[in-house]
């Protein structure tokens, strides 16, 4: 049973995902699930503009981020079904990573979010509002 909510002022029904048991109350709230987070979408976009790439040049391509916490987000968002993994049978192992094809219709909005983010820090911010309000 659906019940009716605001979404940033749009009247929605809440939906369950067909992908999982989550209700999400807003398909924004869906679309953060999914790719939120310090490292998601960047991970994401690496394979949008690269294609197929091993754990070792994506690490390479994110240097601040831990072993363990891109581990951790790559399996993410393999379980999601955002991207594949295909570990090859060859010592040392090798496991490469690309975009499905629900990872691929992501595509608009990381390039929306990377264009956004481009002109936001070339552009010249205004000085922070004083404390004092009462000058």
């Amino acid at each position: 049973m659906d019940t009716h909510f605001l979404c940033y002022g749009i009247a929605m029904e809440t939906k369950q995902s067909k992908r999982n048991q989550h209700v999400y109350e807003c398909p924004i709230e869906a679309t953060v699930d999914l790719v939120g987070g310090k490292w998601k979408a960047i991970v994401l976009h690496h394979l949008l503009i690269k294609g197929t790439l091993r754990f070792g040049e994506i690490k390479k391509k994110m240097p601040t981020v831990t072993q363990k916490m891109l581990t951790a987000q790559l399996r993410q968002l393999a379980t999601d079904g955002l991207i594949t993994r295909t570990v090859y049978p060859v010592v040392p192992p090798r496991v490469e990573y690309e975009l499905t094809p629900l990872g691929v219709s992501l595509g608009p909005i990381l390039v929306a979010m990377k264009d956004w983010g481009e002109a936001y820090v070339s552009t010249p911010q205004p000085p922070s509002l004083s404390k004092d309000r009462t000058a």
